[in-house]
């Protein structure tokens, strides 16, 4: 007979994260009591604008936390879990697991893989702090955990808006495609959430004519705009259009997920002769790589028109894994970093407009072999730059620690943005920013015990990085 393991309480320590130094601890400690319970400001984030917009209350514990959360599969399939035992749906129909119940116990029994990683700790913040629950997930206590997580999600107060201002969030920004119609932004126009909600423009499907809809897309693009986009400059003034539209519906930034951080400056006609190339599918895989390197610098051009913000997030090799690809589907956490490079790669952006000041655009970066070499001395020294959070991989402690310690004698702390957590998991939110939050007052610590900063001056800083950089940086008033 197997003996039971006995259930270990749920317990988050108030000290979390700050540093096993007592006289760091307690200046860590004095930092964060001044900032913890600061409005969170979420500028860039993969959630579901639809759940904001219905407020309907979340179906259940399955379809809430694991399903979205490529975090979560990714790492249960690196130990053999099929991903049809998660629920996880196939592209050609078949059969996968649909008991949602049954699905949470195979989590629950494996999440001990969780061990050491940012996602145990976002979970158990979540499970402690949302939902107030006081043992640890385990395979005795997944019943206990589903029903008692269900039953609070059919409460008023677990609904989407409800949420949103129990985290104390100001401010959320979701990601949308060009063509998207933001039915959903609009559905909150005179609610008030509107204000709280807010969508960002993410022209890749538009843009990367690697894609095998691309020519379609932009076909689709003059269809909403009444532009001629089969022309290079009735694409360009359609993708104007665009934009604008976004900004009536809240939109203070654009996203841009290229595979590399490469920028180019043709003149209008080889632009237009290479766009050309690309919508009648005669683009080379060089070709493709120079258009999206082309559009990057069109798009820092209109920024400087229209105000946006402009985010760059390179260097991910997406679906690596074919066979996943083929079954499943994109984002299915077989996405791996690349190794990326900045100074040749953003020169031809970055000599027409990388000295305007009135130009933000954020650099974000999978490849941390960069930071010190080549982001933090760009970005200490063009107006235009600054430096996006430790991204995805390096969402983590010591990979914010990481970022802090390799930009900031280089970069210093106002070239960089504070913290966006790029989440699809909502409930997280609150915990992936206290996280953030402690990591930046644990760092501040060091440098007052070190004396290389006063305490007052850290005390500034930390509301910088939680909440005045953010803002400055998104442009959010």
């Amino acid at each position: 007979m197997t003996e039971k393991k006995t259930v270990q309480p749920l317990a988050l320590h108030p000290d979390r994260l700050f540093p096993s130094d007592p006289v760091q601890r307690d200046i860590a400690r004095r930092l964060y009591q001044q900032i913890k319970n600061l409005p969170i400001v979420s500028p860039h984030g993969h959630t579901d604008p639809r759940w904001f917009a219905d407020n309907a209350n979340f179906d259940n514990a399955t379809a809430l936390l694991l399903l979205p959360d490529h975090y979560v599969f990714r790492m249960l399939y690196s130990q053999g879990i099929k991903l049809e035992e998660l629920g996880i749906r196939r592209k050609d129909g078949a059969v996968v697991e649909s008991d949602y119940r049954k699905i949470f116990h195979i989590f629950a029994k494996h999440y001990y893989l969780f061990r050491g990683t940012p996602s145990r700790i976002w979970l158990d913040s979540v499970f402690s702090e949302v939902f107030g629950l006081e043992d640890c997930l385990c395979e005795q206590t997944a019943d206990h955990y589903y029903d008692s997580i269900n039953a609070r999600l059919a409460k008023p107060e677990f609904k989407p808006r409800a949420l949103l201002d129990r985290f104390n969030i100001e401010l959320i920004a979701t990601t949308e495609g060009a063509l998207n119609d933001l039915t959903h932004h609009a559905k909150l126009k005179g609610t008030g959430y509107e204000r709280k909600v807010i969508t960002t423009f993410r022209p890749d499907d538009v843009v990367d004519a690697d894609r095998a809809d691309f020519a379609a897309n932009v076909a689709k693009l003059g269809e909403l705009t009444g532009e001629n986009t089969q022309s290079w400059p009735g694409y360009l003034a359609a993708l104007r259009q665009r934009r604008a539209f976004f900004r009536e519906h809240g939109a203070t930034a654009t996203d841009h997920g290229h595979p590399t951080a490469i920028t180019a400056d043709l003149s209008e006609s080889d632009a237009a002769a290479l766009f050309a190339r690309c919508l009648a599918s005669n683009a080379s895989a060089a070709d493709a790589e120079l258009f999206r390197g082309q559009m990057l610098t069109e798009m820092a051009g209109m920024s400087l028109q229209d105000g946006m913000t402009m985010q760059i997030h390179p260097g991910a090799h997406r679906n690596h894994n074919t066979v996943i690809f083929e079954r499943f589907g994109p984002d299915k956490g077989a996405d791996i970093p690349s190794p990326t490079e900045f100074v040749s790669n953003l020169k031809p952006l970055l000599q027409k407009y990388g000295n305007e000041a009135g130009l933000n655009i954020i650099l974000f970066t999978l490849d941390e072999t960069t930071y010190a070499r080549e982001l933090a001395p760009l970005a200490g020294h063009y107006p235009a730059l600054k430096l996006g959070p430790a991204w995805w991989f390096h969402d983590s402690p010591e990979g914010m620690l990481r970022f802090r310690h390799q930009v900031t004698e280089t970069a210093g702390f106002y070239n960089t943005v504070g913290f966006n957590d790029d989440t699809r998991a909502f409930l997280s939110i609150p915990a992936r920013h206290d996280v953030a939050r402690r990591i930046d007052c644990r760092f501040l610590a060091g440098l007052v015990a070190e004396h290389r900063l006063t305490e007052a001056e850290a005390h500034e800083l930390a509301y910088e990085l939680t909440y005045g950089l953010v803002k400055k940086a998104y442009q959010l008033k």
